[in-house]
């Protein structure tokens, strides 16, 4: 029987333990009131003010990412090696306690048109 590489795998016990993506965000796969692209930005207000015992040590571990400087969803996920919807569920557990702000992408609605796009070359190329 060959063994695949697992990043998660652990090789002593004094690693810790494989926990499924369901029962850090306790079964769900979406969140109830936000929902997240990848690029969305998640900046922590402050780490220090987590209440103790509320959120899980993963949702911590993204206060304490996201502490100094806006981080994506999709970088939050490679740099804790979580899924995408792990995180995104975290964080909209977070976003409801107050405890992170987001930057959503713009719609596409309000993208600028690619005929004002071609206008503003057309303006810089005549300088």
């Amino acid at each position: 029987m060959s063994r695949l590489p697992d990043s998660r795998r652990r090789e002593s016990p004094a690693a810790g333990s494989y926990l499924r993506p369901f029962v850090l965000t306790g079964g769900r796969t979406d969140h109830s009131q936000y929902a997240f692209a990848l690029i969305t930005l998640v900046l922590a207000r402050s780490a220090d003010e987590i209440p103790p015992g509320r959120f899980n040590a993963e949702a911590v571990q993204i206060l304490r990412l996201c502490q100094d400087r806006a981080m994506a969803i999709a970088e939050i996920a490679a740099k804790l090696d979580l899924p995408v919807g792990v995180v995104k569920v975290l964080c909209g557990d977070l976003l409801q306690a107050s405890l992170v702000v987001i930057q959503a992408p713009p719609r596409p609605e309000e993208h600028p048109s690619t005929a004002l796009i071609e206008r503003v070359i057309d303006g810089i190329l005549r300088l």
